[in-house]
This record gives structure tokens, C-alpha cells and sequence, in this order.
């Protein structure tokens, strides 16, 4: 019952305290109330251990977040719900990023609260998403360790702040599928949500591929064309790769972020749009800032609250739920009975650390249902001979004991391409970009090999590379 739920509610308005209280007393709730921080601070420090704190965002002398901060450093675990106004969006991110679980907006009404509290203490966990979400079509998203726990309650919490998200991480650690989440949780979610991979568009294209152009614009622009910008106007767009698009346009889209207008290619009418803007990257973002190849102005405009994803290898206790549902979405795909997941090979892929993070360990699957065939799966997981750990996706050691004419011919292909692409990047001072050209194989499918084969950049390299 409720009888044994302690709440400590905080407000300097005593005619707001005294409703709140009502509402909470109503339930049963056990009540103990404070009209400053520091009367807060004081109680928590004299032994009060509340479940849940309900705390006002604007308070005279120690405010919200100042009180939010000091009681989470004497009680780190402790549920803390902010109270605020509408126009305090700023502060309310702020709050999130201080550990805050929720926020209620004044005025709220009883129903509201009562689903905010039941969320904090865990009572409604039918109405929870599982281990795993279905978010779309072939999306979803997966909340079986802490780590992305976490990252779930802050994106839920900051799909209600309409401001940009950036979204740090290795390549397929799954930056889409929370853009999607973030979206898919937001009051936008009824309306389009666009992904740009700024990677995948040539950047003398991808100008027009976001804010369009008119007629005669440039070569070949026979008739006028909007940008995503446009078809995604009162909706959500992710600017993937964000660290490779070029400096004149990560300008322009500066200005968009600052008062959402801008002009297409070839005219000199403005346009207005309302797109909440959120960004993905997989680079250093000081190496970026400080080779100028990221705008400072840009990123600590589109940082305003930022999730860095961490790679599978540091949540591995989410493999076997991303096996088994990899596993039953394949065999339903391919219309084929799903293959049994054994102790070995589970051991197996908790082993492994998976250099190419959820997309390597979907691929992986994909191949075990195909193949069929459990120990060939699982020696494709074993460590290298040279005693440096599992080998990336699609590597073999130089000489596999057993593995006959057609391990040695596989290496020797690994070997070439290997040697391939380091000539290719030598040969364009590591400029990426134009040795993918030099390849003529494309961008991705180049990072996607540099981290296969494990080629690194050398210091002089790092000096001139250029993308």
C-alpha cells in the first residue's frame, strides 16, 4: 500500500505546496514538505531518506537545480521529479543532465502526477516497454543493461524539450534507432521524421538535398525542388555523419538552428520551417574542433543535450536478447526455422568484442541462419594467432590450422584489400573522401574497412588528412 511511500515535496510557494500536498495525501502518501533548498538539505542531512522528492525548479536562495545536485552527492540514487514552468526549457535540460528522473510543467493536474510518481516508484511496469521496443518497421530498441536504460529515460525525458539532441558513438552503436525513439516519444511523433547521411551525399549536392533549389539553380536543375528541410517541416530530421559535412554548409545550417529560416539554392526568398534538428556522429569531436573540420559555433549549438552511446562490448549483457530477437525477426524474414542458440556459442559471442557493434552482430546472425552451421559460426568468433583477441568482422589469421586451401585464399584476398586501402589513403594523404573515389567503392563501405582490417593513420597523416 501506499501507507509506506515517503515523499518530500519542495516549493516556496506555500499555496502550490499546500495543493500538491492534497493531491499526494489523497493517495496516502506520507508526507514532509520544505519551502526552501535548504530546508531540504537540512532534512536529508539529518537522516530523512524520502522515495521520492518532488522539487521546484525556481526557489529563492539555493534554486532547484542547485538543490537537485547537492541532495544527489548525499543520496546518489535518490528519485528526484523537478517542477517547472513552461519557459524554462533551458533549466529543465539542465535538470536531466543532473540526474533528474522526470519533470512535471505548472500547472499540472492530479492524473498527471499520479503517472509520474507511479513511473518514479515502479508501479506501473506493465506500461514499461521490455528488453526489447518496437519502435517501426525492422526498428527497435533494445534496453537490457543499465547503460542504455539510462539512455532510454534521457531520451524520453528530452523528447519533450524541443531542442537539438546530439548523439555520440561508435559506427552501429544504434544513434538512428534513439533518433527514432526520440522522435517517436516527442508531441512531433505524428509527423515526418527524415534521416540525411551527410557522409553519403557529395558535398556539392547536399546542399540542395536539404534546403532544395530553384529552377536553373545549376546545371541539370530543370525544375524547382524543395529541400528535407521543407517536407520535413513541423517534424523531426537527423543529420547523420554531421562531423563530414563541409564547412560552408555546416555555416548555413547554423543559421537554421538560430531562427529556422533559410534560403534554396538559386533564390533569394526566405523560408521559414519548424524542424527539430537532431545529429549524429562517430568522430572525435576535439580532434574535429580543433582541425576546424567541426564548427565550434555549430556543435555547441546542436549539443545542446547530448547521449553518448556506449559500444556493445561495454553492454554485454544485452547479447543474448539481441540474439534471440535477431534471430526470430531473420528466420521470420527468410521464412526459415530459427537456429538454436547454445551455451558454447553464447560464450562464444560474450567473448567477442564485436568491432562493428550491433550491425556486425546482425550480420552475424544473418550468416549463422543461412549457413546454418553452429561451429563454423563460432570459430568465426575465435581469437587471431597473434594473441591480439577476436578479430574484426571478415578477418582471418594468415594461417588457420585446418582451415585448407580456401582459408589460405581468403586470407591472401584480406591481405590485398588491406594493402589496397592503405595505398589508396597514403596516395590521398588520408583523405578519405577521395580515396573511396580512388577505390570506387563508397564512403561507408570505405570506414567500414579501415575498421575491418584495423589500418591505422600515421602521425604525418594525421596533419594533412582532410576528411
Amino acid at each position: 500500500m501506499t501507507e509506506s511511500v515517503n515523499i518530500l515535496l519542495v516549493d516556496d510557494e506555500p499555496g502550490m505546496l499546500r495543493y500538491i500536498r492534497t493531491l499526494l495525501e489523497v493517495d496516502d502518501y506520507t508526507v514532509q514538505t520544505a519551502s526552501t533548498g535548504e530546508d531540504a538539505l537540512q532534512q536529508v542531512e539529518k537522516g530523512l531518506r524520502p522515495d521520492l522528492v518532488l522539487l521546484d525548479l525556481l526557489m529563492p536562495g539555493i534554486d532547484g537545480l542547485q538543490t537537485l545536485e547537492q541532495l544527489r552527492q548525499l543520496v546518489p540514487g535518490l528519485k528526484v521529479v523537478m517542477l517547472s514552468c513552461v519557459s524554462d526549457t533551458r533549466k529543465v535540460v539542465q535538470a536531466i543532465r543532473l540526474g533528474a528522473h522526470d519533470y512535471l510543467t505548472k500547472p499540472f493536474q492530479k492524473a498527471e502526477l499520479d503517472k509520474v510518481i507511479d513511473q518514479c516508484l515502479g508501479k506501473n511496469q506493465q506500461n514499461l516497454p521490455g528488453e526489447v521496443e518496437e519502435l517501426y518497421d525492422d526498428v527497435f530498441f533494445v534496453a537490457a543493461s543499465p547503460a542504455m536504460r539510462k539512455i532510454r529515460s534521457q531520451a524520453a525525458l528530452v523528447a519533450n524539450v524541443d531542442i537539438p539532441v546530439l548523439m555520440l558513438g561508435e559506427s552501429g552503436t544504434g544513434k538512428e534507432v534513439v533518433a527514432r525513439l526520440i522522435h517517436k516519444l516527442s508531441p512531433r511523433a505524428h509527423r515526418t521524421f527524415l534521416k540525411v547521411n551527410c557522409a553519403a551525399v557529395p558535398g556539392d549536392l547536399l546542399e540542395s538535398e536539404l534546403f532544395g533549389h530553384e529552377a536553373g539553380a545549376f546545371t541539370g536543375a530543370t525544375h524547382a525542388k524543395p529541400g528535407k528541410f521543407e517536407i520535413c517541416n513541423k517534424g523531426t530530421i537527423l543529420l547523420d555523419e554531421i562531423g563530414e559535412m563541409p564547412a560552408l554548409l555546416q555555416a548555413k545550417l547554423l543559421h537554421v538552428l538560430q531562427d529556422q529560416t533559410f534560403s534554396r539554392l538559386g533564390s533569394r526568398s526566405v523560408v521559414k520551417v519548424d524542424v527539430r534538428i537532431l545529429a549524429a556522429t562517430n568522430i572525435n569531436i576535439p580532434e574535429a574542433l580543433a582541425s576546424k573540420r567541426l564548427r565550434e559555433d555549430l556543435y555547441y549549438r546542436l549539443n545542446a543535450f547530448t547521449l553518448q552511446l556506449p559500444p556493445l562490448r561495454e553492454r554485454k549483457e544485452e547479447i543474448p536478447v539481441l540474439l534471440k530477437h535477431f534471430m526470430s525477426r531473420m528466420a521470420e524474414e527468410y521464412a526459415r526455422p530459427p537456429l538454436p542458440l547454445s551455451p558454447n556459442m553464447l560464450q562464444a559471442c560474450q567473448e567477442y568484442s564485436w568491432p562493428g557493434n550491433l550491425r556486425e552482430l546482425n550480420n552475424f546472425i544473418k550468416r549463422y541462419l543461412v549457413l546454418g552451421d553452429e561451429k563454423l559460426a563460432v570459430q568465426e568468433l575465435q581469437p587471431s594467432n597473434d594473441g591480439h583477441g577476436a578479430r574484426p568482422e571478415g578477418t582471418h589469421s594468415p594461417a588457420e590450422p585446418g582451415g585448407g586451401l580456401k582459408s589460405v585464399a581468403r586470407s591472401a584476398k584480406d591481405e590485398a584489400e588491406a594493402e589496397a586501402i592503405r595505398q589508396a589513403l597514403d596516395q590521398t594523404n588520408w583523405n578519405r573522401k577521395q580515396a573511396a573515389a580512388l577505390l570506387q567503392i563508397s564512403y561507408k563501405a570505405l570506414l567500414y574497412k579501415i575498421r575491418q582490417y584495423g589500418i591505422a593513420q600515421s602521425k604525418s597523416h594525421k596533419l594533412t588528412a582532410g576528411a
